[in-house]
């Protein structure tokens, strides 16, 4: 027997088994959220048809979450994407139907409890933050908003893989700030998975985020380490095993780029890429050309995105590796030598030198400093190294 391919395949399927063998799945009970739950169909319009299937238990009676399912046409099987929206969201049609328009079937399902209408009798919790961050026992845990969407989230995909028109190989995940958030802990928990996209959305909330000081700070200090335990990213992240993108913008007002940065180190760095882009904007938006081609290169073959290696930092200068397929028309650095709320930091933007497979800067004198590079492709989509503090 020719061992020299067989040594390599047994530390292949070792380092997987002990990736599987240490994730944390925390409260949820992944082999019954696998199982494809019940479903009731509604009307079809165009692309995009309404459902409703069966949810979690809440105070011991079931529930119901309703979803708009896109499909293309034609027969398949096709790849699909599971589609998580954030706070103040609801199921969005024009977001199933933006990737059915792309060729993939989406799930878009609703995780505040209701219909299209308004609250459903039957819905799960409520998406609030006095919903979201109340104090709980192990006895309730499961009545728990966060509980619910991931659950909800998971029994999404696994509608998904039993559809004939999909193919159960091919599906992905993307969220938006809160959807990002549920992403997050989903992508670690959920082996099935191909590919996986949160944006905006992280974890580390009880070091720094938006709710820190109105929510967490209040809380005693068994009731944060209960919720960091049971609701946090940060606990789930480890146990990512599909390629994903981290996408956000440099001055979010939830997620702020240090509690980010911590969040996507969890994350082997062979599967990971990032993409922080300067003051973006934050809102319900799917129209990303980073989220679409990452999608595209893990579900249909396309084109992957720019590789950075680490950025190098010497005195004077940065430099990173540049890898791509797709040409690379523009690479950037951006700084900034503000302290204090990463939200208020004033950034600045200037051209990289982009030559011998290296993007290049000079390095500003003031110090403290913020720093980082990034690449365009000739398809408009960026990719970044991750951020450096200089003190």
């Amino acid at each position: 027997m020719n061992l020299r391919w067989l040594l390599p395949l047994l530390l292949i399927v070792s380092l997987s088994q002990a990736r599987a063998a240490s994730r944390n799945t925390g409260p949820w009970n992944i082999s019954l959220l696998k199982a494809a739950p019940k479903a009731g169909w509604g009307e079809r319009t165009n692309l995009v048809q309404s459902l409703y299937y069966e949810g979690e238990p809440l105070n011991g009676k079931p529930t119901r979450v309703f979803a708009y399912l896109g499909r293309p046409e034609g027969a398949g099987p096709f790849p699909a994407m599971v589609l998580v929206h954030g706070g103040g969201g609801k199921a969005f049609s024009a977001w199933a139907e933006h990737w059915a328009k792309r060729g993939y079937c989406a799930i878009a399902m609703d995780l505040a409890g209701n219909g299209p209408a308004g609250r459903l009798p039957d819905g799960g919790p409520d998406q609030g933050d006095v919903a979201k961050f109340r104090d709980f026992t192990d006895a309730d845990a499961k009545d728990m908003w966060t509980y619910h969407a991931v659950a909800a989230v998971l029994r999404g995909h696994s509608l998904l893989a039993s559809r004939p028109e999909v193919d159960k190989h091919r599906i992905g995940v993307t969220g938006i700030s809160w959807g990002g958030y549920l992403t997050c802990i989903v992508a670690g928990i959920d082996d099935r998975l191909k590919v996986a996209v949160p944006v905006y959305g992280c974890g580390f909330l009880h070091e720094n985020s938006v709710w820190l000081e109105p929510r967490i700070s209040k809380m005693t200090p068994e009731h944060r380490d209960r919720w960091v335990s049971h609701w946090d990213p940060s606990r789930y992240l480890a146990g990512v095993s599909c390629p994903i993108l981290f996408l956000n913008g440099s001055n979010d007002f939830a997620y702020p780029m240090d509690s980010y940065k911590k969040c996507y180190q969890l994350v082997a760095e062979r599967l990971r890429k990032v993409s922080v882009k300067i003051k973006l904007p934050h809102g319900h938006i799917w129209t990303f050309g980073e989220v679409d081609q990452f999608v595209d290169s893990q579900l249909k073959g396309g084109q992957p995105l720019a590789t950075l290696d680490a950025m190098r930092v010497s005195s004077e200068s940065v430099a990173t590796k540049v890898t791509a397929t797709v040409p690379v028309t523009k690479a950037e650095f951006h700084f900034t030598t503000d302290s204090g709320p990463w939200q208020k930091r004033n950034w600045q933007t200037v051209p990289a030198q982009l030559a011998n497979g290296l993007a290049t800067a000079k390095l500003p004198a003031e110090r403290p400093l913020v720093c980082y590079l990034s690449v365009t492709d000739s398809r408009g989509v960026a990719v970044s190294t991750q951020h450096e503090e200089l003190k």
